[in-house]
């Protein structure tokens, strides 16, 4: 009788090793004669192809976008509660393409990772040696009952920036005062954890001034979430009686919805809105499934010295997309995941050994025009994924003064890393 072997949790990680080392063993280039792909356009992908070129000019770099402009999520809640305008967070990829970037705005729809090929949605094939995925985030619309694409018109999840964020701002301008914004928190992972509470203040902000009787119910799947003190002490401060949280414990978690009567059942009790922002689960975008890079999770394993895809070889995995431990999935940690995985495959072409990615993380909150506070961290590559070895966040008892400051300082790293990325 043949014996069966059950892969040992020590075999499984052998295999992750070998095939992050086979995935770093490239051949010697002739000069310029390198080929990598960069697949998705967001502040990983796009920061990640200009390093790229910076770090060795000789590099044929190839940036494959959906189309000729980016709207970025940081300040979009801003947009919603209207305080800036989409234009404000548009960027185009002019400047990359003159470092040297052969920018390609078409959707990439098939990786053949053997022949190392992309075939792109006008029916093109691109050749790499190397391929990069910065795919971002997709929305799992088939994750809560009752919401479907069609019916995030009616309840937007404004969760990637542009038209969803215009319908949510038009209809909280058109909702009665006295009325109900509901706001749906999926349970982690998901992009840019306390962007949801972020935009429960930046919308009171909008309703104090307008709409003085509205009410925010947020109807959250988690017990706690990053910065919470901060945000419960802001409410407290600013929109005393506004905002309203129930949380996982007390029955906050939705199992569905009805977008033809705007209804919102829970475990423990149904909610009608006149804005209901439903937030679903996420999952790597759409590509990464389809290249292998995704396990049953729905997100991309990686390397974390490297960003080598643990389960797809020649192909790296940087931002929202990846599981990368302690990194929350941030603009910030794209833009230096995109960086370090530029410095990372630059050094396996030329034979050297990766360098230790030391990496930076930066995320501003705001809740009223001049009052925000910040999570600062730093983050390395600790048993196989990244850990927190240092952190500094915003103390909860800072005076005004100080809340402006780090206002202003949201605004100042916005203006850089939109520069550094696109400008």
């Amino acid at each position: 009788m043949a014996v069966t072997h059950r892969p040992t949790r020590r075999d499984v990680a052998r295999g992750a090793a070998a095939l992050a080392a086979a995935a770093l063993a490239c051949p010697s280039f002739a000069q310029g004669s390198a080929r990598v792909a960069v697949i998705g356009g967001g502040f990983g992908g796009a920061a990640c192809a200009r390093a790229l070129r910076r770090l060795d000019s000789r590099l044929q770099v190839t940036l494959i976008v959906p189309g000729p402009t980016f709207v970025a999520c940081p300040f979009s809640n801003e947009v919603i509660a209207g305080l800036r305008q989409l234009s404000e967070q548009t960027f185009t990829y002019d400047r990359i393409a003159a470092d040297g970037v052969t920018v390609v705005a078409q959707a990439a729809v098939k990786v053949d990772a053997q022949a190392r090929t992309i075939r792109l949605a006008d029916g093109r094939t691109l050749a790499y040696d190397r391929l990069v995925l910065a795919p971002g985030i997709e929305i799992r619309f088939d994750a809560l009952p009752g919401y479907d694409e069609p019916a995030s018109a009616k309840m937007p999840h404004a969760w990637t920036a542009g038209e969803q964020t215009v319908v949510l701002r038009r209809q909280i301008e058109a909702m009665d005062d006295g009325g109900v914004v509901a706001i749906v928190v999926p349970a982690a992972p998901l992009r840019c954890p306390p962007a949801p509470y972020e935009r429960a203040s930046l919308i009171a902000h909008y309703l104090k001034a307008r709409k003085p009787r509205s009410k925010i119910l947020i109807l959250d799947a988690k017990d706690s979430y990053s910065q919470q003190k901060l945000f419960e002490r802001a409410w407290q401060e600013l929109y005393p009686g506004m905002i309203e949280r129930i949380a996982l414990s007390q029955g906050g978690r939705v199992t569905s919805v009805n977008p033809a009567t705007n209804e919102i059942v829970t475990d423990f009790g149904n909610y009608t809105a006149q804005v209901a922002n439903v937030i679903p689960p996420q999952r790597a975008g759409r590509i990464a499934e389809i290249v292998g890079a995704a396990d049953h999770t729905g997100w991309c394993p990686i390397d974390p010295v490297t960003f080598a895809s643990k389960i797809a070889p020649n192909i790296h995995v940087i931002g929202d997309a990846a599981i990368a431990g302690g990194i929350p999935k941030s603009a910030s940690a794209a833009s230096a995941q995109g960086k370090a995985c530029a410095a990372a495959i630059v050094n396996a072409f030329t034979g050297k050994p990766a360098d230790m990615p030391r990496l930076n993380g930066a995320c501003y909150n705001t809740v009223a025009p001049s009052y925000a506070f910040s999570l600062k961290g730093i983050y390395q590559p600790k048993e196989d994924q990244y850990a927190e070895v240092e952190a500094t966040t915003s103390p909860v008892d800072a005076s005004r003064e100080v809340r402006q400051r780090e206002a202003e300082q949201a605004l100042d790293w916005f203006k850089a890393i939109t520069v550094d990325t696109f400008g």
